[in-house]
């Protein structure tokens, strides 16, 4: 079938169906299964390849985190992506809503380890008939201890497989929640298509200076070996202690100083104060000599030493945390390291001490972890009375790696960067980035807007350009060799070998670059390969180019490229939103797309953000199948962009209630005219109330779509939900009897206005749920239509109002007549009988601002409220509401 066939045109003003084949009994249990099968068969969300640019709305599905499970948090916010997606195709948009799977990086390698008892270690050699020790099934993770050493090819076809396992549960759960997406449009962060577009990219970047490597002083995490960028840091609270440390003067006198970290006394610079203390202005340009390592200092003034901090005097060491890096750099200090990437002190002793005390000091020290080191030192300064007092217990802030357990240590080493403007009076054209980004944050269109501030700021705050490289084994290889001098050992980093674009995507491990043999690796005069891949971020940042088929399929491409939406968790617009931004601008010029949707965080019962490093998260399979998938979908939609949701089953249970009224209702209402046509001709709705009721959708209409057309789909789905109730509760009710004609004693013209109404009700509000309830309303649909509600015309408002004299309807009709009916049912429920008790006489209270239009409608409320007598409507003022001010029933019947 032509996928151009699967959008209907928009659904003219007069239809004549078939009489509806309703089930006999409706019921939610098993749609999921029935009909995603369908649309798989039936290729319902297939993407039109023909269509052009103009006619394509295009997502940037996020790639959700293979390493394990979904969590609730993924269904929230995917299913606001997917009210889009649905809205848009309706509209007529030819919609690309691919899915892609982050699959490589520490996430993965970390399950790899724990799920087959295996760690990587890369001097092995690949073993082609490796099994691994574990597979899983018992559930238990494996000790490192117990882990067993493999190659890094046998380690990453490990990562591979687990993957692709995790990826079939992740899309199972996905299509049972009813995700639209495209399947045939689908991509992995690790394959061959997403590493040549992130290998072309970097090496593009490279050749426009835009990527550079270094060594410098950067964050280090020592229990994953590997360096952190500052979009991964989180600042938590850390137990530590307050030491009050003497200085020495060359006068006798002393320089006291408190610090937390006693240990890096050996590797400190200066002591540093800000320029306007007084206390300290007559150090400016002296020196003191270190306790315990006797290593002369000088005494420096910096304008970021908090005089209002601890003593108002610093030691500056390398490095005790980011903004002695900052004073190292900008006072131009000598670098002394003491800490290792293994967090352990270097186990020789520095050079720049020469005291035979500070020597056999800092021997004692050597080899330990900074814990260990720390108390030794601590012992020492007390012995020597350079301690002064007992160390005060303290909550300080350190910088943790997002996934790691232990504080974050600051060591030198050799990276590859990619501007970002983050230095901006250190590097050329710095501003200049800073500011072009500033500006592509101002064109795109945030939804909510308050979250581009978020964006701003972070932007305003980079320190550091963005560290790409990472010390890990599953992921994107960074492209790039270097040469070994004739006669060398080591390789010149300076001297680097690129491939060429054509042969992407390589591996400098196990490929050789061109002009080279293997037998030249490692030896002089020939090439090593660069070991490190690059951060995850480095590849998801090109999520809209991988998908959209930069560079393997240049017509897709051009049919879906700038996107239209980003939708995405507030909590990485530092990360994948910003960095998307910064590859987009240097490589196009622009930005990736036009909108960016913002979901907020899933709260657990204690108002905490829930995540899998927190282990409060719920898995959604289980909610799916108690709840059923339009029921979990409602409660995610029932949130707004940008604002936090706590987890709650009674709105999964309100939901579920409501998409079962959808299959009762519309079976109810379908059903009225027994094996009738349906007839949805709004001309033939010539009843008051019936025009009032399509009067009201109209409304309910307009406002639902200018709610998803800005984005609020909450706003849309709270007014169609209302509505909806009104209509079952009160419209319902009162024209059933008139629709029925069971009698035949209501003139054919006046049922068929009844009928044509609930018709085009249910009609038009199928299609205002459908990207809600897209089981529910596909059920409701086939009763009747052929195709999918999913293809269908989104609703317009025009068909519904009748033009000419007042045939626009009285909207307060319905509530009007429906207030004095639950007037009527009052009486009966305080009587305690039956709602089909009949009224002998009935006198009945309205607001005067209703009289009118009750009496529009008497047929139907008499027929309703089974008024078998006289009915008196008496004008009451305008505030008083509808009530029965005297009536008398007739024998009472049984409640049923």
């Amino acid at each position: 079938m032509d996928d151009t066939q699967l959008i209907e045109t928009r659904t003219p003003n007069a239809e004549t169906l078939s009489s509806p084949s309703v089930p006999d009994k409706v019921s939610l249990d098993g749609l999921e299964d029935r009909w995603q099968e369908r649309w798989t068969q039936e290729r319902t969300y297939a993407f039109d390849r023909s269509a052009s640019r103009e006619q394509v709305y295009s997502i940037d599905t996020p790639p959700p985190t293979v390493s394990g499970s979904l969590h609730v948090g993924h269904v929230f916010s995917y299913t606001h992506t997917d009210v889009v997606a649905r809205f848009q195709r309706m509209r007529g948009k030819h919609v690309f809503y691919p899915m892609g799977w982050d699959d490589n990086g520490l996430p993965t390698e970390r399950r790899v380890q724990n799920y087959f008892g295996v760690r990587c270690d890369p001097s092995l050699p690949y073993d082609p008939d490796f099994t691994p020790p574990h597979d899983g099934t018992e559930g238990k993770s494996v000790k490192p201890a117990d882990q067993v050493p493999v190659s890094r090819r046998n380690f990453i076809e490990l990562c591979e497989r687990l993957t692709r396992e995790d990826e079939q549960q992740f899309e199972a759960l996905w299509r049972h929640l009813g995700l639209s997406v495209d399947w045939t449009h689908h991509y992995q962060t690790i394959g061959r298509d997403a590493q040549a577009v992130a290998q072309t990219a970097f090496l593009r970047n490279l050749a426009r200076g835009e990527a550079y490597q270094a060594a410098a002083p950067g964050l280090w995490d020592v229990t994953f070996q590997t360096a952190v960028a500052q979009a991964e840091l989180e600042a938590r609270d850390y137990p530590g202690h307050f030491h009050e440390v003497t200085f020495h003067k060359p006068d006798g006198g002393t320089v006291t100083i408190e610090t937390t970290r006693p240990e890096l006394l050996p590797a400190c610079v200066a002591l540093i104060a800000h320029p306007d203390d007084e206390r300290y202005q007559p150090l400016f340009g002296t020196t003191v000599t270190s306790p315990l390592f006797g290593v002369e200092l000088p005494v420096l003034a910096h304008p970021a030493a908090e005089m209002d901090k601890g003593a108002g005097i610093a030691m500056c060491c390398t490095f005790g945390d980011l903004t002695d890096v900052v004073w190292w750099r900008e006072l131009d200090l000598p670098t002394r390291p003491v800490v290792g990437k293994d967090g352990r002190l270097l186990r020789e002793v520095p050079d720049w001490i020469t005291t035979d005390t500070g020597r056999l000091t800092y021997a004692e020290m050597a080899g330990k972890t900074t814990f260990s080191a720390r108390a030794a030192v601590v012992e020492r300064l007390t012995e020597s009375g350079d301690l002064l007092g007992e160390p005060k217990p303290t909550q300080r802030k350190a910088n943790f790696y997002e996934k790691g357990d232990k504080p974050l240590e600051i060591v030198t080493s050799r990276q590859w960067y990619i501007r970002n403007g983050g230095r901006p009076h250190v590097e050329a054209n710095g501003n200049e980035l800073r500011e072009n980004l500033i500006a592509r944050g101002q064109e795109l269109d945030f939804h909510p807007d308050f979250m581009r501030v978020r964006y701003e700021n972070w932007v305003n705050g980079l320190n550091s350009d963005w560290l790409i490289s990472r010390q890990r084994f599953f992921g994107v290889p960074i492209p790039v060799w270097y040469r070994i001098p004739e006669g060398g050992e080591e390789p010149d980093y300076g001297d680097v070998i690129v491939p060429d674009e054509a042969a992407l995507p390589v591996d400098p491990s196990i490929d050789v670059p061109a002009g080279y043999t293997e037998d030249q690796r490692g030896r002089p005069g020939g090439f090593v390969g660069e070991a490190d891949i690059m951060d995850t971020w480095a590849t998801s940042s090109l999520s809209p180019q991988i998908a959209g088929g930069w560079l393997r399929d240049q017509d897709l491409f051009e049919r879906v490229y700038p996107m239209d939406l980003r939708p995405q968790a507030q909590d990485i617009i530092r990360t994948w939103l910003f960095s998307t931004v910064l590859r987009a601008h240097l490589e196009f010029g622009a930005l990736p797309w036009k909108h960016a949707a913002i979901s907020g965080w899933i709260l657990d019962p204690d108002r905490k953000k829930m995540s899998k490093s927190k282990g409060n998260v719920v898995t959604p399979m289980a909610l799916l199948e108690e709840h059923g998938s339009d029921a979990v979908r409602y409660w995610a939609a029932s949130a707004r962009l940008g604002t936090d949701a706590a987890f709650e089953v009674g709105q999964m249970k309100i939901g579920r209630r409501l998409a079962i009224k959808v299959l009762n209702a519309s079976k109810f209402a379908l059903t009225m005219g027994g094996d009738a046509d349906l007839v949805l001709d709004p001309e033939l709705v010539t009843a008051p109330i019936d025009r009032a009721m399509l009067a009201g959708l109209a409304d309910v209409v307009e406002t639902a779509t200018a709610a998803l057309e800005r984005y609020d789909h909450t706003r849309a789905l709270e007014t169609t939900e209302t509505y909806f109730w009104t209509f079952c509760d009160d419209y319902l009710e009162l024209v059933k009897d008139r629709a029925y004609n069971r009698d035949g004693t209501v003139p054919e013209a006046d049922a068929a206005s009844a009928r044509a109404a609930l018709a085009i009700a249910v009609d038009t509000f199928l299609r205002l749920f459908a990207p809600y309830l897209p089981f529910a309303t596909e059920e409701v649909w086939s009763w009747y239509r052929t195709g999918s509600v999913h293809r269908a015309a989104w609703p317009t408002a025009e068909p519904l109002r009748p033009a000419g004299g007042d045939r626009d309807g009285d909207v307060e009709l319905i509530h009007a007549t429906g207030a004095a009916l639950a007037a009527l049912r009052k009486v009966k429920s305080e009587s305690k009988v039956s709602q089909r008790t009949t009224f002998a006489r009935v006198r009945l209270s309205l607001p005067s601002s209703s009289v009118a239009q009750v009496q529009q409608a008497l047929g139907d409320l008499r027929a309703a409220g089974r008024i078998r007598g006289d009915l008196e409507i008496v004008p009451a003022g305008d505030a008083e509401p509808a009530a029965v001010v005297d009536s008398e029933l007739d024998e009472p019947q049984p409640r049923r």
